[in-house]
């Protein structure tokens, strides 16, 4: 079972909103190397595992469970970009006098996070093809997994290597620097994982083979170990450090750690009311029944 924690596991860097970052992002969510996948995929690899080598386990669903956070990340970020998109208030009521406050959403770069989503973030890519379960790898081979798993976070990091450099905009780039970092962690983790099984990496790893230092972002938070820690992500113990410690498999002179605290994390950013998405279309009769609920929640 899972729990919850209303935070994010990196921050939302306030800028102004973007709807052309926010579509470029959606790649990094529902495209075939992007978030959700890795979270299915990861999943359902550790609900179908069988043996007994259980530290492979705890890796595989460890990183699995963190990637649940990585999709609530790049979806918030995505929804904070396209909110108010761009640069209006939506002022008045629906269509008051005739107006329009929507009228620059047939000119962004997908219409649908208007029309559909209310300026918020959808299960699809950057071209507006629905996620598919049909990217997740399981192979039921644990070697061959491994693999896979290794090849989509390097494929992973590539491509937001390529986002980070398509957009300045303040918002998309801190989500997209904190996942280059974790992509990277993560292909340690598994060319960690196969290393233990033979593999012998040699100058091969990380892909692609960049010089973090020089996307400001990202050297920050390389500073901070960010690419060499792993949590586990458990309340009842992992055996993940089995795996996932000492030397890196980058040879790079790094050494990786497995961590028992969870992350801090951070404030989920409000998302004021949007009237012209109808959103969240509650009339005042209906809003002073929310507000109660919540106040006799905290009786």
């Amino acid at each position: 079972m899972f729990f919850h924690v209303q935070k994010l596991i990196n921050e939302i860097v306030a800028d102004e909103p973007d709807p052309a970052a926010a579509n470029i992002l959606q790649e990094g969510l529902g495209g075939q190397f992007g978030e959700m996948r890795t979270m299915m995929q990861y999943l359902f690899q550790s609900f179908n595992f069988r043996g007994k080598a259980k530290p492979f386990l705890d890796l595989i669903q460890g990183i699995g469970t963190e990637e649940i956070s990585h999709v609530e990340l790049i979806a918030t970020t995505i929804t904070h970009l396209l909110d108010g998109s761009p640069r209006y208030q939506g002022n008045g009521s629906p269509g008051e006098g005739g107006s329009t406050p929507l009228s620059m959403a047939p000119n962004a770069p997908n219409v649908h996070h208007f029309l559909v989503a209310a300026q918020g973030a959808m299960p699809v890519d950057a071209a507006g093809n629905p996620w598919s379960g049909s990217y997740v790898y399981n192979s039921g081979n644990l070697v061959l997994d491994l693999l896979y798993n290794l090849m989509l976070e390097s494929t992973g990091r590539l491509q937001k290597c390529r986002l980070y450099e398509m957009t300045s905009n303040k918002t998309a780039r801190a989500t997209i620097s904190y996942l280059i970092v974790r992509d990277e962690a993560h292909e340690r983790a598994y060319g960690k994982a196969l290393e233990a099984l033979g593999v012998n990496w040699g100058k091969t790893l990380p892909i692609p083979k960049i010089d973090n230092l020089k996307y400001p972002e990202v050297r920050e938070l390389v500073e901070k170990g960010a690419n060499t820690k792993q949590h586990h992500f458990r309340l009842d113990g992992s055996l993940m450090s089995a795996i996932f410690r000492g030397e890196s498999p980058t040879h790079d002179g790094s050494t990786l750690t497995t961590v028992d605290e969870p992350p801090e994390g951070f404030p989920i950013p409000f998302l004021p009311e949007r009237p012209e998405e109808f959103a969240p279309g509650l009339t005042p009769e209906l809003m002073a029944l929310a507000q109660q609920l919540e106040q006799m929640s905290r009786v």
